[in-house]
């Protein structure tokens, strides 16, 4: 793994902006193509085989919080844990979710899971294989993303209710709006009948006890770009548990275990000493070198790093009360000054891909860069 720097694309702002990236920059860069990461086929390997092994880990540790019941410590709420039960043995379809690994001196270790809402999809499925066929279309990278989602829509199609596929986000955050929008190309290309519509705008029609959107068209399925806590504690997310058409909500509700990071504590209980995964508690447990998160934080927001029994760098945000988790430190690698976090994707069951996103501190927060890679 080699940081490399380079002189950007002329106009590659119009570049991106023609693919229909618009949030390349905001206050500062957030697309950031002055370098590189390269990287050997024996690391992609790698890299491929832990985010396997991470998946199938994953699911263990669902199926033990659900047989052991302990949502508690997840901060969960009671009247939503019968709904996270049925879908999970019902299958309902899941498509994604995206691991943040550390990867240094030639050892891979799980940060953390986005299994519920992760971004950053479509920089890593299109805007960054754009960005090789115009840097050195002879190079590969690790990327099979847009080919998978199409693929899996394709096969999760059969198994969703005989309806439009209804897709959704937040109004005025372009960000979550792209991401969604390209998952909704995706399903399409996969002959899949879609239909965007804001999360504020979806109605619940009480007589008939199901969702509707704004043309009063039942919504069965239901592609979300809205966490699944926010959901649960909102009182209009309460009419998923008594909507008569069961609707599928991708990601479906048990994903509200895997997203959290009280799962990371439960992951070290069931494989410990495993060669990708750091030991992690619900206290600090005697550890001097450690991360202390938020169950539910996002963007780096709440997080504290801890040397020698010391706080060193730390983040303000809004979490905190849901509860923590006390994770072993282990550093970031750090190339000029620039510290990398691995973003790799698993669509349906299998690897698919990764980004790099790079901050200037050990905190990956809301600030930092995406930065492309490729293989040679």
């Amino acid at each position: 793994m080699e940081r490399v720097k380079i002189q950007p694309r002329n106009q590659w702002q119009k570049a991106v902006e023609q693919l229909g990236f618009g949030f390349h920059t905001t206050d500062i860069a957030y697309w950031d193509e002055s370098a590189y990461y390269r990287f050997d086929s024996r690391e992609i390997e790698a890299i491929e085989k832990a985010t396997a092994a991470l998946w199938d880990m994953c699911l263990g540790a669902v199926q033990h919080v659900i047989d052991q019941k302990l949502y508690s410590q997840f901060s969960i709420p009671e009247n939503f844990i019968p709904y996270i039960e049925k879908t999970w043995n019902d299958e309902h379809p899941a498509i994604y979710g995206r691991f943040d690994l550390c990867y240094k001196q030639g050892k891979i270790k799980m940060l953390e899971f986005n299994a519920d809402t992760p971004t950053s999809l479509y920089e890593a499925g299109i805007v960054q294989w754009f960005w090789l066929q115009d840097h050195d279309k002879n190079k590969d990278q690790f990327n099979s993303i847009h080919e998978k989602l199409i693929a899996y829509w394709k096969y999760l199609k059969p198994y969703l209710h005989p309806c439009k596929l209804h897709f959704t986000c937040l109004k005025d955050t372009l960000e979550d709006l792209t991401n969604t929008e390209y998952m909704r190309d995706c399903a399409i290309q996969a002959g899949i009948d879609t239909k965007l519509i804001f999360i504020d705008d979806i109605g619940w029609d009480d007589e008939q006890m199901q969702f509707t959107d704004l043309e009063n068209e039942p919504i069965t399925n239901l592609f979300k770009l809205y966490p699944w806590e926010w959901l649960a504690a909102e009182s209009f997310g309460s009419n998923i548990l008594t909507d008569k058409n069961n609707s599928f909500w991708i990601e479906p509700c048990w994903k509200m275990i895997l997203s959290n990071k009280a799962i990371l504590p439960i992951l070290w209980q069931l494989y410990p000493e495993n060669e990708y995964l750091l030991p992690a508690y619900f206290t600090d447990n005697g550890m001097k070198d450690y991360v202390k998160k938020p169950i539910l934080s996002r963007e780096g927001a709440n997080i504290e790093l801890v040397k020698h029994y010391g706080s060193v760098e730390k983040t303000a945000g809004e979490y905190g009360q849901e509860g923590y988790i006390y994770q072993q430190l282990f550093e970031l690698p750090e190339f000029d000054n620039n510290y990398p976090v691995i973003g790799s994707w698993i669509i349906g069951q299998e690897p698919a891909g990764m980004g790099i996103r790079e901050a200037s501190g050990l905190i990956t927060n809301n600030q930092s860069r995406f930065v492309p890679h490729l293989i040679g």
